[in-house]
């Protein structure tokens, strides 16, 4: 029996000496469905002294290695764990997560499994749910319709789970920053930085006069960009920026509307 071979550093055995660099294995995770605790049985067919083992050994070797396989799987539970962490993966990989928001991930699928909160719904729509959450705890620009898109799941689906969670694990998110948000869609429409820096100062007043309070920061971040577009005669239309931030025309033109009387612009 051996652990998998980990390509990233080297994890030290201090048990002997400094000098000893031996592998200990890959670290273990809560996104692996065992969490990286278990062992396998090596596909070297050679015995402790290097010696090549018999066919009739290596048949059985070959035997127990199905059984040693089934059996991490067997019960349910590790079964739902082991496709719902294996979607985890196309995310982390499509979204660019980091190993911090995996875990943070991992942790509340695993709790919403600990309370039953996954039974009767779709594995991937939860899993969804919850890397939206971990993304949300992070502080990332990882909205909805990002993860909507990299799992091809519908985003009412995932908004319904998400609340869910939030309400049945009683979850803590911090508000999303609408200026980060603005930075995300202005980098998808491509204007320069004198629109940016603009509609930052939009965002900013917003902000200290009180009035961003009860309003989705997308909505308020795609108007302060459309905004800005109109100031600097930059041709981007509200339909363009609707589709790069993922909120209707309507509910920028109403937060247009909103942002231009509350702040008194005044648009040439």
């Amino acid at each position: 029996m051996e652990r998998l071979e980990d390509a990233r550093p080297e994890r030290r055995s201090f048990v002997d000496d400094h000098d000893n660099a031996s592998r200990t294995g890959a670290p273990s995770s809560l996104a692996i469905h065992d969490r990286g605790l278990a062992t396998m049985i090596g596909y070297v067919n050679k015995d402790s002294t290097g010696k090549t083992l018999s066919v009739s050994m290596k048949q059985n070797i070959n035997r127990l290695r199905i059984w040693d396989g089934r059996s991490q799987t067997q019960e349910n539970t590790d079964k739902n764990l082991k496709q719902a962490f294996m979607e985890l993966g196309k995310l982390k990989d499509k979204l660019t997560l980091p190993d911090a928001v995996v875990e943070k991930t991992a942790h509340i699928y695993r709790k919403a499994m600990a309370k039953k909160l996954v039974r009767g719904r779709s594995i991937p729509s939860v899993l969804a749910a919850a890397t939206y959450a971990a993304c949300r705890d992070a502080g990332m620009p990882r909205t909805l319709n990002d993860v909507s898109d990299a799992l091809n799941i519908k985003r009412k689906d995932i908004s319904k789970n998400y609340r869910m969670l939030v309400n049945e694990l009683d979850l803590r998110m911090p508000l999303v920053d609408s200026i980060s948000c603005m930075s995300k869609i202005a980098s998808r429409v491509g204007v320069g930085e004198k629109v940016k820096r603009y509609a930052l100062e939009i965002l900013r007043k917003a902000n200290s006069m009180e009035i961003t309070a009860g309003k989705d920061p997308t909505g308020l971040a795609a108007a302060a960009l459309y905004i800005s577009c109109v100031k600097h005669n930059v041709k981007i239309s509200q339909r363009e920026i609707s589709i790069a931030s993922g909120v209707t025309e309507v509910t920028i033109r109403n937060r247009h509307r909103g942002l231009r009387e509350s702040l008194d612009l005044i648009l040439k």
